[in-house]
């Protein structure tokens, strides 16, 4: 890696493969869900992971580069973990709000990634790309707010 074009590349591509993945954990967790409210918002962000990953295509357009992922050990361990959480926990309400927490992991991993691609778009000169980051930052964002709110009105009480 020489230069900043390499970088924003590289995270890219790195970003690319763990949207990738977490499109394969998502309907296991949403299986997993004992709240109907918990299985819904997993439901809604794989469609918009979806669409997070399309955008992330139209990017690499623009750089005239194929799509390609790169293996991101990092999202690997941190939904690694949260596989882990489904098979322990017993109790389905304990479940539910332990995957809250590992969905959120993946959250703000994903938050970090968009934030700094955004920004070295925006450096970078890369305004269309900044946008589409951008767009996705916020989603990440309201996913992470969703679920916290999700967590405190409902499903961290019943596993209390």
């Amino acid at each position: 890696m020489q230069t900043m074009n390499d970088l924003f590349l590289d995270t890219l591509k790195d970003i690319y493969f763990a949207e990738k993945q977490i499109t394969k954990a998502l309907p296991k967790m949403a299986k997993k869900a004992g709240s109907p409210k918990l299985k819904q918002a997993f439901e809604k962000h794989l469609t918009e992971t979806e669409g997070q990953i399309e955008r992330l295509e139209e990017i690499f357009q623009m750089l005239d580069v194929k799509p390609a992922a790169k293996k991101c050990p990092g999202i690997l361990g941190i939904l690694e973990e949260g596989s882990e959480v489904m098979q322990e926990a017993e109790d389905k309400d304990v479940r539910d709000a332990a995957m809250i927490a590992a969905a959120q992991a993946v959250e703000h991993y994903e938050i970090t990634r968009y934030g700094s691609l955004a920004t070295w778009a925006e450096q970078l000169g890369m305004r269309e790309a900044k946008d589409l980051l951008g767009q996705t930052l916020d989603e990440e964002k309201a996913t992470d707010e969703a679920l916290s709110e999700l967590a405190t009105a409902d499903v961290n009480a019943k596993a209390a």
